[in-house]
This record gives C-alpha cells, structure tokens and sequence, in this order.
C-alpha cells in the first residue's frame, strides 16, 4: 500500500509540474512562500499611512482640532506656549501686597504631608508650581517650585471661567448687558435663526451650567469630542454659534458645559465692541493693580477668540489679587470693581435660581464651609476664597498630584486655623 502512494504523490506534484510544489513544509522565504514579503509590504503601507496621519497633523495644527489633538495630545501647562496669545495689559504700579509674619504650617496642616516629611516636600512631590496664602491682605506663605518664580505666568484652565463671569458682572453693571435674564440671541440671534428654542436661554442658564446644550467628552487617544472640539477648536466663534446643539429644557439640569463660557465670550465681544482681553485689561486688571501683565491663549492667529473655557496665562500673586476682590465684595485697593452684589450672587450657596448648590455664576461652592468659595482649573489650579478667615490660598501645577478633595482638604484645614487665630 505504501509503495503504490509514493509515486502517486511524486506524480501529482514535482514531476508533473516540472517545478517545487508548494507546501507548509517548504523552506519559508524561499520561492512561492510570499508571507514574509507580504507581511513587510503591510507593514510599510501602514507605517505610510500613520506617517502620511501625523504628517497631515503637523500640517494643520492652526486649522484643525482634530490634529492638535493627535500631536498636543492631553492639555498640560505647557499649551500656553503652543497656543497664540493675546496680551493683558496692567497699569504701572501694582496695588499693595505686602508679606505678613510668614505662616508656620506644620505637617498635619497639608493633607499627606508627612509622607513627605515636610510642607515644602508635599508641594514639590505634588507638582506644585506656585503655593501662597493671603491673610488679612498680607501675604503670609508663598512659594514656587519647577523652575517658577513670582513673574512666571501659570496657566488657569478653567479659573478663567470665574474671570469670565466676574467680566459678565462688570458688563452688567456698566449696563452694556442689561440682565442675566436676557436671552442668549439677544446678542448671537444666528442661533435663533438655526433654532428657535435657543430663545429660551438665557445668560443666567449659561453662567450656572444649566443651558440645556449637549456635552459629551471624549477621552483620548480619540481625537474628538466636544472637550476636544471646545479645548482644541481653532475657530471657536463658529463652533458656539453653529455647533451647539439643544439637548434639553434649559434650567433643569446642571451639566458643566464648555459651550456655556464660548457663548458668554461672544456675548461680551459683541455687547462691549472689544476683545475679551482688552475687555479685562481696562475693567479688571488695571483697575486691580495687577503686577504683571498677563496674557489670554486664542484659538489660532485667524480666528482671535480668547479660549473662553481655559487659557488665561498670570502670575499667582495677581490670581490672589483676582481672590482678595472677591474677599472684599468686588472691591480692591479703595476702587469698586465689581457689585457687591454680583459678587453675592456670584458665589452664594442658592437653587433658586439654578439647579445646583455646589456651583454658581463659574464658582464652585464649598459646601462643608459655608461662605467659602474657590475657583479651579485641570491639574489643579485653585484660588480658593475663605471670607471667615480673611484669606485667600492659590495653587498652581503641572499636575493634580493628589486628589482634588485631598487639596481642598488641604484649604479647608490651614484656613480654619487662621479662623482660630494660629
């Protein structure tokens, strides 16, 4: 039987064909095995394609979020120097911040200091850039780290928000505005023209995060989304009036929303005839005495919209300046810059009129503490405002380093100290 095979097999294959049959046995790499060149052709035309992605990303970086996205990849403090900018003027004097008697903070005032052994450490194994304390107008504790000093412009993430708002209120009070329960097509009636429920937004739905207006993110490496879109966009004015969609009715659901700061950003240009940075410069740095000049990142060189949702660029002595006029009802340095009722408003504890007692006009809410409030940014940035202790305590970094109720722990504990009187 297995002699009768042999030549069958023979037949078959070499000898009829005159040339090797191809087999799983075969040497591979040799002649009719074409895997490996297959493989290295495939391998090379994706390599082609990832190059060709990344090189149409390089390319486009002031054109398309998308591509930002790809090539910045997750926001860090470094995109203020990747981002253009528009310069915020400040006066020629500073207002008044002397240093008081330095703060003593022992250990257990930081929350996990001692895994670090000291408050200095903490702040440094933390990625803390810039750590001060106000009390009683005087700075009492200050600190920098990285490579910082006190003329290093930090950049704010969502901290601008708070400023936002705060030139919402000036805006207001200078009647430029009329009210926060203005509709929003007041100003941008494009939106009204798209569609007619825009007509019941109101300002005071956009500055409490309760517009209504779909928001999804979208985490990375997918290099879209709407925190993609509002973070990365290169024309955010087009974006806020023909982007935005209604989700739902406004007013009854919170939902923290990076349309609502683009479209109060085009509301103030539009209401005031200025620039938001000019804007602020005229309103609100000067008249703060601010030290240093600061700066606000634009969505690209064509468009020139400040960022809105992020992006003010300043030194951590003048976010506690930007702190200290809050602490003092919208007044500073002998000058109103701000109603004290707007401030009032701004940071109250209220569902009146909104649906969410932890956040305000872009305000957090500290609702352990009664009274107090903060401002706070991605890889935490805070200026956090303490009424009852005369304080305010800023935080800049490049990274959160621990959590963020772990750093409002942190306030909350060296702020009821200076409370008691330590």
């Amino acid at each position: 039987m297995s002699a009768s095979r042999e030549p069958s097999r023979g037949v078959s294959g070499e000898a009829r064909s005159g040339r090797p049959r191809a087999s799983a046995a075969s040497t591979p790499g040799k002649p009719g095995h074409p895997w490996r060149r297959r493989a290295a052709i495939g391998v090379v035309v994706v390599l082609v394609a990832v190059l060709g992605v990344y090189g149409w990303a390089w390319a486009s970086l002031d054109r398309s979020a998308m591509a930002r996205a790809m090539i910045w990849m997750d926001a860090d403090v470094g995109d203020q120097e990747r981002f253009p900018s528009r310069p915020i003027g400040t006066g020629s004097e500073p207002s008044p911040l002397p240093a008081g008697s330095e703060l003593v903070l022992p250990a257990p005032a930081v929350a996990d200091a001692a895994r670090s052994g000291s408050v200095d450490g903490f702040l440094r194994d933390t990625g803390t850039l810039a750590f001060l304390v106000v009390h009683e107008d005087r700075l009492v504790y200050e600190r920098y780290f990285g490579g910082s000093d006190r003329q290093t412009l930090q950049t704010s993430f969502s901290v601008a928000k708070s400023v936002l708002s705060t030139l919402i209120g000036v805006a207001i009070d200078e009647g430029v505005i009329d009210s926060l329960d203005e509709p929003v097509t007041t100003y941008l009636p494009e939106l009204a023209e798209r569609d007619a429920r825009f007509e019941r937004i109101t300002l005071r739905h956009l500055v409490t995060m309760s517009s209504g207006l779909r928001y999804v993110e979208q985490s990375l490496p997918l290099p879209w989304g709407d925190d993609i879109s509002t973070y990365y966009g290169t024309d955010l004015r087009d974006l806020a009036l023909n982007g935005t969609n209604i989700e739902r009715a406004p007013g009854e659901a919170w939902l923290y929303n990076n349309y609502n700061p683009l479209l109060l950003g085009l509301v103030l240009e539009r209401a005031t005839g200025m620039s938001v940075s000019e804007y602020m410069s005229s309103r609100l740095w000067r008249p703060l005495g601010a030290e240093f000049d600061a700066t606000w990142s634009l969505d690209s060189e064509g468009s020139g919209f400040e960022k809105m949702e992020s992006g003010l660029n300043a030194a951590p002595t003048d976010y506690a300046r930007f702190g200290l006029l809050f602490l003092h009802g919208g007044e500073w340095n002998g000058a109103r810059i701000v109603s004290e009722g707007w401030v009032r408003e701004a940071t109250a504890r209220d569902t009146s009129a909104d649906p969410a007692q932890h956040y305000q006009y872009f305000w957090w809410i500290d609702t352990e503490r009664p009274g107090r409030f903060y401002a706070v940014g991605n890889l935490g940035q805070f200026v956090y405002v303490a009424p009852d202790a005369d304080a305010v305590i800023v935080r800049n970094g490049r990274d959160w380093g621990v959590e963020h109720d772990t750093w409002l722990a942190a306030f909350r504990e060296i702020a009821d100290r200076l409370v008691g009187g330590a």
